[in-house]
């Protein structure tokens, strides 16, 4: 099969759907398949696209100044239609179009799939209204969220609308970034979740294509045979790494908070970055935890620091729809606690740290009593190792491919 990816976070980004989107190429390509990934990215030479296209990856037109330093931005999305139909052709014998997210290169991958009657698989990955909420500053998120809508709607119909309630919109802000989700969703052909509570949401406020629950997954490259468990013994030093982004949504600052009521047989290490960075460092000089910042990192070296660990950590709360640092976790069995009970999905019961409350004393609680009942790491980390082929890429990639050979068969007849 010939299967183009298009995703506005890809290229010049570390993350869940980075992560997900360079193993599901990988396997694919590895079974047989043809992909073409295009992204925006920051500007680079020549030589650096070049290099790139002969991995089968592609650059959008991109804004050159425009979320520099944050993000690469997509220009308009008829600039990036225009851009594909005039030089990649080839798309036209393409036989699915599979777009992670909801920006420029997204928007213009669904409306040229309608254009060349390609269907489109849109995958939805997170909870917009709450990365809008919690990166925005409080007087003008509706004002931001307003404009994305309209931008949105300039290309996108929006056939639906969601009001403000007391479940998920419960500010005109977080009901228009339901609104923009969800018509984008209605726009595809077809919908793909990486879980269940994600798709039960998505449906609530108003999705009415069908939507596939697709759990991530990580390449093969990273399963050391022969595992043993994690073992902590009494009186070692529990450690902890951190490997999600620094920022509100993840809830670092919370999670700084707790280790001041953690007793002192801990070290945490913290790999990423992102707009609590400097906060989160000034927080912990002035507390004198013991954590250590290492910054952005090479995902071998962060995954290399992971499997020596003995406890991973992902403190976010009503954000998360998958939690890929969760199953990254899992197939080194290393044990992850969490504070949203969405998540317990994710992974096999009994192989998860869970604290009853997403405050910094419920989290420490949690914490305290692993230090204090040290074989409840070993027991945890037995349970991963189990079930940790379930999360492999060649294992789960299959089902993708089953999904889009379904939906080509379909789509001539």
């Amino acid at each position: 099969m010939k299967i183009a990816i298009f995703s506005d976070c890809y290229l010049d980004l570390t993350g869940g759907i980075t992560t997900s989107i360079a193993a599901q190429k990988k396997e694919l390509e590895k079974r047989g398949h043809t992909v073409q990934v295009y992204s925006s990215a920051y500007p680079r030479s020549r030589t650096e696209d070049v290099r790139l296209a002969r991995k089968n990856i592609f650059v959008v037109p991109s804004c050159r100044f425009i979320g520099r330093g944050i993000a690469p931005i997509a220009r308009r999305p008829k600039v990036i239609e225009d851009w594909l139909v005039r030089y990649h052709p080839e798309l036209e014998d393409y036989d699915c179009f599979y777009i992670h997210y909801e920006a420029g290169c997204s928007i213009a991958a669904l409306r040229l799939a309608k254009k060349l009657h390609i269907p489109s698989i849109q995958v939805m990955h997170g909870r917009e209204d709450m990365g809008e909420s919690s990166i925005i500053p409080f007087g003008f998120r509706t004002f931001v969220a307003s404009a994305l809508n309209l931008f949105h709607s300039w290309y996108i119909p929006h056939n639906t609308k969601v009001s403000r309630d007391n479940y998920l919109a419960d500010s005109f802000a977080k009901a228009k970034m339901w609104t923009l989700m969800v018509n984008h969703a209605n726009f595809a052909d077809y919908v793909v979740t990486p879980s269940e509570h994600f798709a039960k949401k998505l449906k609530h406020y108003g999705v009415k294509r069908q939507i596939k629950v697709l759990p991530n997954s990580v390449s093969d490259d990273f399963f050391e045979p022969n595992l043993k468990p994690r073992v902590l013994n009494s009186g070692d030093t529990l450690r902890i790494i951190w490997h999600s982004r620094i920022s509100p949504e993840k809830r670092m600052m919370p999670f700084l908070k707790a280790l001041r009521y953690v007793e002192d047989g801990y070290k945490l290490d913290v790999y990423g970055s992102g707009g609590d960075y400097s906060r989160a460092r000034r927080y912990v000089r002035k507390n004198d935890l013991r954590v250590l910042f290492h910054g952005n990192v090479d995902f071998d070296s962060a995954y290399y620091k992971l499997s020596k660990s003995h406890l991973d950590i992902l403190a976010s709360y009503n954000f998360d729809t998958f939690g890929m640092t969760l199953i990254e976790a899992e197939s080194a069995g290393v044990p992850s606690l969490f504070v949203d009970p969405d998540l317990k999905e994710v992974l096999p019961e009994g192989g998860y740290l869970f604290a009853e409350g997403p405050d910094p004393k419920s989290i420490a609680k949690a914490i305290n009593y692993l230090i204090s009942h040290p074989e409840e790491l070993e027991k945890m980390s037995k349970v991963l190792l189990k079930h940790r082929d379930e999360v492999r890429s060649s294992r789960r990639i299959k089902e993708l491919e089953k999904f889009i050979e379904e939906i080509k068969k379909s789509h001539k007849d």
